[in-house]
C-alpha cells in the first residue's frame, strides 16, 4: 500500500465513519435483534453525509476535535436510544429531548434499565484511553493530517445524500414506526420525523373546532358502536350515580393479571378483588398512553382525546383550553381537585392541570414525607391527605371530583422493608417479578386504607369510585413470558397481558358486582363515567374519541406508542401492522393465539382516520 493510501485510511474521516457505522450496527441489534446487511448499508449512506461535511468544512486539529465531539454526541444518543427502546418499546425521537428534565427525575428507573452491553457504544473511547496509558506521554499519531481528496469525497457525500433522500421521500407508505426506523436507518428516520413534524405542525383538514366536532361525531356514529340499538332507546345505567361525588384513582404501573390471582395461597390484591366483586369490573381494558406515560393516562381519562404519540400531551398541549371531565362537572356545581405526591411540574402537570381545569392540585409540599421511594411520600400518605381535604368539602356540602395518582408501585418497584405486606419465596427475591408483586400488593393495601377512611368520613356511600391502571409494570426485557406464566400459574402473553390494565367503577349502593366483558381503552373512561353521572355528551356537543363501555356492543380503538401506529383492539383481536395492514398480524383476545386479521380491514382504516382526526382536533383547540 502506498503512503498516500495509508494516509487516507488513517484519516479522521475514515476512522470516525467506521466507528459510527459500527455503532449503528450495535444499535440495530438492540432495537431489532438483528443486523440486516442491506439496511445497515443504508446507515452507511447517512453516516457519510455527516462525516463528509465535517471533512470538507474543518481543517487540521479543529477537524479532529469536531470528529471526536460528533462521535461522542452520537454515542450518547445511541446509548439513550437503546435504553429508551428497552424501557418504552419505541424509537426515541428528537421530541424526547424536551423531556430530559423529567427523565432525570426518574433516574432510578433509568439506571435499572441499563444492561452491560449498552456500554459498548463507548468502547472506542476506552480503547483509545488504554492505548494512551500504555504508551505513556508519547504522542499517538493515530490519524493522518492529510486531507481526503475532495473530488472523491464530494462524490461519496453526494451519493450518500441522494440515497438517504430517496428512502426518506418514499417511506410514507409505512405506518409502523419500527419498520420505518429499521428500513430507513436510525439517522435517516430521525431526519424523516423532524421533516414530517415541521410539515404537519399546523396541518388540519378542519376549518375550525365546531366543524371538527360535527365531522368527528358523524364519523363515529357511522361506525356503529350500538348496532342493535333502536331509535330513542334509553342508555343503560344512565344517571345511576347522578349528583354523587366522583373519585378516580389512577394506579401506577398496574396490570390486570394480579386481580383475583392467588400466589402461595394468598390473594395478591385482596382489596381490589373485593372492590371488583362489588362494582362494574372491566377485565378487557388496554392502555393507550403516548410519550407522556402516566401523565398521558391522566390526559386521556379526563379528555377522551388520543395522545399524539410524538410528544407528552402535558408538554405539547398543556397551553390549550381542553374540554374535560372536570369542566363538565364544574358546570353543574362540582369542585375538581387532583392529588399527587410528586412536584406538580413533573411531566409539566403545572400546565396540564390548569388546561384540564382542576380547581386545586395538591402536590409534594402537602404531604409528610415518609421516604417511601425517590418520589417521596407513600400511597397511604397520599390517601390520608386526600381524605382530609375531601371531608372538608363535604362539610361545606360541596360535591367534588377528586383524582388521585398513586406512585408507590412505580418502576423499579422498590418497597422499603417496613412497608411490605407480604413475603415472597427465595426464587423470586432479587427478580423484577418478585419486586413487582410486593409493590402492587402494597398499593392494594393502601387502597384499603383509603376506602376505610372514606367510609369513616361518611363519603363512601355518596361517591362513585373508579380505579384503573395507567400502564404496564413488568418490563419485557426482564421478564420472560414463559417464566412469568410458570411462576404465577397463568398464561401471560408478552403483548396482550402486558398492556391489559384493570378498570373498576363502583356506584353507591352497589353490593353485587358485574363483570363487563366489553373490550375498551382509557379513552372510554370519561364517556362511561359521564353516563353514570347522567351527563349527556351528545346534548353538550362534547367531542370524545372513546365510548361508553356500558352501552356499546362493538368497538375498535387504537394504540400507537408502545405499539406501532396502526395497532388496534376490538372485541375479537389485537392487531399489529407490518409495513401496513396487509402484512400485519392478529392475536385472538379469547385464546391468545394467532388470529386471522383480514376481516378487520375496515377497523384498521377507521382507527387510522380517527386518530388523525383526534390529532387535528387537539391542534385546533384554543390556547389559554
Amino acid at each position: 500500500m502506498t503512503q498516500q493510501r495509508q494516509a487516507v485510511w488513517r484519516s479522521p474521516y475514515v476512522v470516525y465513519s467506521l466507528f459510527i457505522w459500527l455503532k449503528l450496527a450495535l444499535l440495530r441489534y438492540f432495537l431489532f435483534s438483528e443486523i440486516s446487511l442491506k439496511w445497515w448499508l443504508l446507515d452507511l449512506a447517512s453516516v457519510l453525509i455527516f462525516t463528509g461535511l465535517i471533512e470538507m468544512v474543518f481543517r487540521g486539529r479543529s477537524k479532529r476535535t469536531v470528529f471526536w465531539l460528533f462521535n461522542a454526541f452520537l454515542s450518547l444518543v445511541f446509548f439513550a436510544a437503546a435504553l429508551y427502546y428497552s424501557h418504552f418499546g419505541s424509537i426515541v425521537t428528537y421530541t424526547a429531548a424536551l423531556e430530559l428534565k423529567q427523565i432525570m427525575k426518574i433516574s432510578s428507573s433509568v439506571k435499572a434499565t441499563i444492561q452491560p452491553l449498552n456500554y459498548l457504544f463507548f468502547a472506542d473511547f476506552v480503547l483509545i484511553l488504554l492505548v494512551r496509558v500504555a504508551v505513556g506521554r508519547q504522542r499517538i499519531h493515530m490519524y493522518s493530517a492529510r486531507r481526503v481528496n475532495r473530488i472523491p469525497l464530494l462524490i461519496v457525500t453526494a451519493a450518500g445524500l441522494v440515497v438517504s433522500a430517496f428512502f426518506i421521500k418514499y417511506d410514507k407508505g409505512i405506518v409502523n414506526e419500527l419498520v420505518r426506523a429499521e428500513q430507513l436507518g436510525f439517522l435517516n428516520y430521525e431526519v424523516s420525523v423532524a421533516v414530517n413534524g415541521i410539515r404537519d405542525k399546523n396541518k388540519t383538514s378542519f376549518a375550525n373546532v365546531n366543524q371538527a366536532g360535527l365531522v368527528i361525531n358523524d364519523y363515529e356514529n357511522d361506525y356503529g358502536y350500538r348496532p342493535q340499538a333502536a331509535a330513542g332507546q334509553e342508555l343503560q345505567y344512565f344517571a345511576a350515580g347522578k349528583d354523587k361525588n366522583l373519585i378516580v384513582v389512577q394506579l401506577e404501573a398496574f396490570q390486570n393479571f394480579p386481580i383475583h390471582l392467588k400466589y402461595n395461597g394468598s390473594e395478591l390484591t385482596p382489596v381490589l378483588n373485593r372492590l371488583a366483586e362489588q362494582s362494574f369490573y372491566f377485565p378487557h381494558i388496554f392502555q393507550q398512553i403516548g410519550q407522556g406515560n402516566t401523565s398521558d393516562a391522566e390526559f386521556m381519562s379526563n379528555t377522551s382525546i388520543y395522545p399524539t404519540g410524538t410528544i407528552p400531551m402535558s408538554t405539547g398541549y398543556g397551553d390549550r383550553n381542553l374540554p374535560s371531565l372536570a369542566k363538565l362537572l364544574q358546570s353543574i356545581g362540582y369542585e375538581a381537585d387532583t392529588f399527587h405526591v410528586n412536584e406538580v411540574h413533573f411531566w409539566d402537570r403545572d400546565k396540564l392541570y390548569p388546561a384540564i381545569g382542576f380547581d386545586h392540585y395538591y402536590d409534594k409540599p402537602n404531604y409528610n414525607n415518609d421516604n417511601f421511594n425517590s418520589f417521596g411520600a407513600s400511597d397511604e400518605e397520599l390517601f390520608r391527605v386526600g381524605t382530609e381535604k375531601l371531608a372538608e368539602l363535604a362539610a361545606q356540602n360541596k360535591p367534588f371530583y377528586a383524582q388521585f395518582i398513586t406512585v408507590s408501585s412505580h418502576f423499579p418497584f422498590t418497597v422499603p422493608e417496613q412497608f411490605r405486606k407480604m413475603t415472597i419465596p427465595d426464587s423470586l427475591k432479587g427478580k423484577q417479578l418478585g419486586d413487582y408483586l410486593l409493590a402492587i400488593n402494597y398499593t392494594d393495601y393502601a387502597m384499603g386504607t383509603f376506602i376505610d377512611r372514606l367510609k369513616k368520613a361518611g363519603l363512601w356511600d355518596n361517591t362513585i369510585f373508579v380505579a384503573y391502571g395507567d400502564h404496564f409494570g413488568l418490563q419485557p426485557d426482564d421478564n420472560d413470558p414463559k417464566e412469568v406464566s410458570a411462576a404465577l400459574g397463568i398464561t401471560y402473553h408478552p403483548v396482550v397481558s402486558r398492556f391489559n390494565i384493570p378498570l373498576m367503577i363502583h356506584i353507591p349502593g352497589q353490593t353485587e358486582g358485574q363483570v363487563i366483558e366489553q373490550t375498551g381503552g382509557q379513552l372510554d373512561i370519561l364517556p362511561t363515567i359521564a353516563n353514570l353521572l347522567g351527563i349527556s355528551l351528545a346534548d353538550r356537543n362534547f367531542v370524545h374519541f372513546g365510548q361508553d363501555l356500558l352501552n356499546i356492543q362493538k368497538t375498535s380503538f387504537g394504540m400507537r406508542y408502545y405499539m406501532p401506529t396502526g395497532s388496534f383492539f376490538n372485541n375479537q383481536i389485537m392487531f399489529t401492522p407490518g409495513k401496513d395492514f396487509d402484512d400485519g398480524t392478529g392475536v385472538s383476545l379469547e385464546n391468545l393465539q394467532d388470529a386471522n386479521a383480514k376481516p378487520y380491514r375496515n377497523d384498521f382504516d377507521y382507527i387510522m382516520t380517527l386518530m388523525k382526526m383526534s390529532d387535528e382536533y387537539v391542534k385546533l383547540l384554543p390556547k389559554r
